[in-house]
């Protein structure tokens, strides 16, 4: 910023194992959309090393991040990011289109195999105006699963929904990581989302603050099943 350098990140040091939920906790300015951005392989970091599947980021071309990225990681955000002409099925085989290795009968059954992990298997043809808030994140997770990545990046992933279908994506990571092994790393700034994964970091001012696994991990399926039932009037 003119002649001043700002640090957003200072010594930041960790590992994401895999199959690990990781939440990623802080204010804003902490630091958390740099680590992003670091992680998804939009940045790259200006001193340090990060590697991604065992691959050092830092001597990668963009052409090359940009094959990596696409290759291994799944990228879910607070607003869906969907393209409104296409159908749901359409958007979830948007990132194999630029695998020319795959063909579109193949680009296809990925794409309904992806929806059909997200229980949305009944509303592929469906446009994204003609799906609810939580339907579209759940096209949007099914984008982020169709390439099989080793990682998914969820960006306040909740941020734009009500807390029973936010329970309810919640409960759709917690099933993803721990009966299929995905790995996510999921940014928040909702202590009662951070709940629901087993690990949290803490960053304050660029650095960690606290690094702590979740003694008390809670069941987003258990939440969801106490919040009572609305009566009809």
């Amino acid at each position: 910023m003119g002649t001043e350098t700002v640090r957003a990140l200072k010594g930041v040091s960790f590992d994401v194992n895999a199959g690990e939920f990781l939440t990623i906790m802080g204010s804003s300015g902490s630091g958390k959309t740099t680590l992003l951005n670091i992680l998804g392989c939009l940045d790259k970091p200006t001193d340090g090393d990060y590697l991604l599947d065992g691959v050092n980021i830092s001597g990668l071309s963009r052409n090359e991040l940009a094959r990596l990225r696409n290759n291994k990681i799944g990228f879910v955000f607070q607003s869906y990011n969907l393209l409104p002409r296409t159908s749901a099925l359409e958007n979830v085989e948007l990132p194999l289109l630029y695998n020319s290795g795959i063909s579109s009968k193949e680009r296809k059954e990925k794409a309904v195999k992806a929806l059909e992990a997200v229980k949305l298997a009944e509303r592929m043809d469906h446009k994204p105006n003609e799906l609810s808030g939580g339907q579209q994140q759940r096209v949007a997770i099914a984008r982020a699963l169709v390439n099989e990545p080793v990682m998914i990046l969820a960006d306040e992933a909740t941020g734009n929904l009500d807390s029973k279908t936010s329970y309810e994506i919640m409960a759709l990571m917690q099933e993803l990581n721990q009966q299929q092994g995905k790995t996510i790393v999921f940014v928040t700034h909702e202590p009662d989302i951070a709940a629901f994964s087993s690990r949290t970091i803490r960053l304050r001012d660029g650095k960690i603050l606290k690094d702590t696994v979740n003694e008390t991990k809670k069941s987003a399926k258990e939440v969801l099943a106490a919040i009572p039932v609305a009566d009809d009037y």
